[in-house]
């Protein structure tokens, strides 16, 4: 078996599932971040009020899941045939999860 990268040829490549891994945590910090950002800025949280009953949380889920497709699709793309380090992957979605769960806590947003 011809090896590429190390991995033997038989191997699937795991960019894609790093992928997914990766976009869910860049989806998870735009959620927090246009939260955050909405809820101190009064302009763009007029913006984003796209359904009147749920107010401005309306655009902040539409825009984050928005941004979890796009980062999805590039990534997926872009990786579609690579290997990646899953630790690292994983570890920044990790990171960036918990920040976007920090800016969506109020007394941490508040403190901002």
């Amino acid at each position: 078996m011809p090896a590429e990268n190390g991995v033997p040829a038989m191997m699937m490549p795991n960019g894609p599932g790093g992928a997914a891994v990766l976009a869910a945590g860049i989806g998870s910090f735009a959620l927090g971040l246009i939260s955050f950002t909405a809820d101190k800025v009064g302009t763009l949280a007029k913006l984003l009020n796209i359904y009147h009953p749920t107010g401005p949380l309306s655009g902040v889920s539409t825009l984050s899941i928005l941004m979890w497709l796009v980062a999805w699709v590039l990534l997926g793309y872009r990786w579609r045939r690579k290997n990646v380090d899953l630790r690292r992957v994983v570890a920044g979605s990790l990171v960036l999860l918990a920040v976007g769960i920090l800016l969506t806590f109020p007394p941490f947003a508040d403190l901002l």
